[in-house]
Protein backbone atom coordinates (compact mmCIF):
# COMPACT_ATOMS: atom_id res chain seq x y z
CA UNK A 1 0.00 0.00 0.00
CA UNK A 2 2.64 2.20 0.91
CA UNK A 3 4.40 1.84 -2.42
CA UNK A 4 1.41 2.36 -4.63
CA UNK A 5 0.89 5.87 -2.68
CA UNK A 6 4.39 6.54 -3.16
CA UNK A 7 4.01 5.75 -6.85
CA UNK A 8 1.49 7.69 -6.96
CA UNK A 9 2.96 10.96 -5.63
CA UNK A 10 5.81 10.60 -8.51
CA UNK A 11 3.45 10.39 -10.83
CA UNK A 12 1.71 13.46 -9.68
CA UNK A 13 4.82 15.03 -8.96
CA UNK A 14 5.67 14.74 -12.66
CA UNK A 15 2.45 15.91 -14.23
CA UNK A 16 3.18 19.08 -12.44
CA UNK A 17 6.70 19.26 -13.43
CA UNK A 18 5.55 18.70 -16.81
CA UNK A 19 2.64 21.17 -17.06
CA UNK A 20 4.81 23.69 -14.99
CA UNK A 21 7.60 23.43 -17.89
CA UNK A 22 4.67 23.54 -20.97
CA UNK A 23 3.28 26.48 -19.24
CA UNK A 24 4.32 30.09 -20.88
CA UNK A 25 3.48 33.71 -21.40
CA UNK A 26 1.29 34.36 -24.24
CA UNK A 27 3.71 35.63 -27.24
CA UNK A 28 3.49 38.90 -28.64
CA UNK A 29 1.59 39.15 -31.65
CA UNK A 30 2.84 42.55 -32.53
CA UNK A 31 6.28 43.71 -33.23
CA UNK A 32 5.81 47.17 -31.22
CA UNK A 33 6.71 47.32 -27.60
CA UNK A 34 4.60 50.41 -26.35
CA UNK A 35 1.28 48.62 -28.11
CA UNK A 36 1.45 45.20 -26.70
CA UNK A 37 2.02 46.52 -22.74
CA UNK A 38 -0.63 48.67 -23.43
CA UNK A 39 -2.57 45.42 -24.71
CA UNK A 40 -1.15 44.03 -21.47
CA UNK A 41 -2.47 46.43 -19.33
CA UNK A 42 -5.62 46.29 -20.31
CA UNK A 43 -5.52 42.78 -20.76
CA UNK A 44 -4.93 42.89 -17.25
CA UNK A 45 -8.22 44.26 -15.88
CA UNK A 46 -10.23 41.96 -18.03
CA UNK A 47 -11.43 38.50 -16.54
CA UNK A 48 -11.58 35.72 -19.11
CA UNK A 49 -14.76 34.71 -19.73
CA UNK A 50 -13.61 31.25 -20.15
CA UNK A 51 -11.70 30.63 -16.86
CA UNK A 52 -14.02 33.29 -14.96
CA UNK A 53 -10.77 33.09 -12.05
CA UNK A 54 -8.19 34.49 -14.31
CA UNK A 55 -7.38 37.62 -16.47
CA UNK A 56 -7.31 37.37 -20.52
CA UNK A 57 -3.69 38.44 -20.27
CA UNK A 58 -2.85 34.93 -18.30
CA UNK A 59 -5.89 32.85 -20.12
CA UNK A 60 -4.55 30.93 -22.71
CA UNK A 61 -8.36 29.85 -23.55
CA UNK A 62 -9.56 30.98 -27.72
CA UNK A 63 -11.85 33.58 -25.91
CA UNK A 64 -8.79 35.03 -24.20
CA UNK A 65 -6.61 34.69 -27.35
CA UNK A 66 -9.65 36.47 -29.29
CA UNK A 67 -10.20 39.16 -26.93
CA UNK A 68 -6.15 39.94 -27.05
CA UNK A 69 -6.45 40.38 -30.54
CA UNK A 70 -9.63 42.91 -30.44
CA UNK A 71 -7.97 44.62 -27.82
CA UNK A 72 -4.83 44.89 -29.81
CA UNK A 73 -6.81 45.72 -33.06
CA UNK A 74 -9.29 48.86 -31.31
CA UNK A 75 -5.75 50.19 -30.09
CA UNK A 76 -4.23 50.19 -33.30
CA UNK A 77 -7.47 52.13 -34.89
CA UNK A 78 -6.47 54.97 -32.27
CA UNK A 79 -8.84 53.88 -29.29
CA UNK A 80 -7.81 54.91 -26.11
CA UNK A 81 -7.18 52.13 -23.42
CA UNK A 82 -10.49 53.78 -21.63
CA UNK A 83 -12.35 53.41 -24.98
CA UNK A 84 -11.26 49.89 -25.29
CA UNK A 85 -12.25 48.90 -21.47
CA UNK A 86 -16.17 50.84 -21.64
CA UNK A 87 -16.96 48.62 -25.42
CA UNK A 88 -15.51 45.42 -23.36
CA UNK A 89 -18.57 46.48 -20.42
CA UNK A 90 -20.84 47.37 -22.73
CA UNK A 91 -20.60 43.86 -24.93
CA UNK A 92 -20.32 41.79 -21.87
CA UNK A 93 -21.16 43.91 -18.72
CA UNK A 94 -19.90 44.58 -15.50
CA UNK A 95 -18.76 40.72 -15.24
CA UNK A 96 -15.77 41.46 -17.85
CA UNK A 97 -13.85 43.60 -15.68
CA UNK A 98 -11.44 41.83 -13.14
CA UNK A 99 -12.17 44.56 -10.31
CA UNK A 100 -15.75 45.40 -11.00
CA UNK A 101 -17.16 48.94 -9.68
CA UNK A 102 -18.65 49.39 -6.51
CA UNK A 103 -22.50 50.40 -7.29
CA UNK A 104 -25.63 48.66 -6.58
CA UNK A 105 -26.09 45.69 -8.62
CA UNK A 106 -22.02 44.89 -7.82
CA UNK A 107 -22.04 45.47 -3.73
CA UNK A 108 -23.09 41.67 -2.70
CA UNK A 109 -19.58 41.03 -4.72
CA UNK A 110 -17.41 43.82 -2.56
CA UNK A 111 -19.14 43.61 1.04
CA UNK A 112 -20.67 39.42 0.61
CA UNK A 113 -16.87 38.16 1.64
CA UNK A 114 -17.52 40.60 4.84
CA UNK A 115 -20.72 39.53 5.99
CA UNK A 116 -20.20 35.82 5.48
CA UNK A 117 -17.06 35.97 7.89
CA UNK A 118 -18.93 38.53 9.92
CA UNK A 119 -21.91 35.81 10.38
CA UNK A 120 -19.64 32.80 10.90
CA UNK A 121 -18.01 34.33 13.91
CA UNK A 122 -21.16 35.89 15.37
CA UNK A 123 -22.19 32.03 15.41
CA UNK A 124 -19.43 30.93 16.91
CA UNK A 125 -19.35 33.09 19.43
CA UNK A 126 -22.92 32.40 20.39
CA UNK A 127 -22.65 28.17 20.32
CA UNK A 128 -19.52 28.62 22.28
CA UNK A 129 -20.80 31.26 24.85
CA UNK A 130 -24.48 28.74 25.24
CA UNK A 131 -21.96 25.57 25.44
CA UNK A 132 -19.98 27.50 28.20
CA UNK A 133 -22.79 27.96 30.10
CA UNK A 134 -24.45 24.27 30.05
CA UNK A 135 -23.78 22.10 33.23
CA UNK A 136 -20.88 19.41 33.43
CA UNK A 137 -23.60 17.00 33.14
CA UNK A 138 -25.04 18.03 29.80
CA UNK A 139 -22.01 16.64 28.01
CA UNK A 140 -20.97 12.68 28.11
CA UNK A 141 -18.44 11.59 30.07
CA UNK A 142 -14.78 10.83 28.42
CA UNK A 143 -13.84 6.48 29.01
CA UNK A 144 -10.60 6.33 29.45
CA UNK A 145 -10.66 2.68 28.50
CA UNK A 146 -12.54 2.38 25.44
CA UNK A 147 -12.16 -1.95 24.73
CA UNK A 148 -15.13 -1.88 27.44
CA UNK A 149 -17.43 -0.17 24.45
CA UNK A 150 -20.30 -1.82 23.84
CA UNK A 151 -20.15 0.12 20.80
CA UNK A 152 -17.48 -0.58 19.48
CA UNK A 153 -17.98 -4.45 18.99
Amino acid sequence: MRTLLSRFGIHIALALACGCTLAAEALPASDNPALEARVMKISSELRCLVCQNETIAASHADLAVDLRRQVREMLQNGQNEQQVVDYMTARYGDFVLYRPPFKALTALLWIGPAVMVVVGLGTLFVVLRRRSRLADEAFEADDKDVSHDPHLS
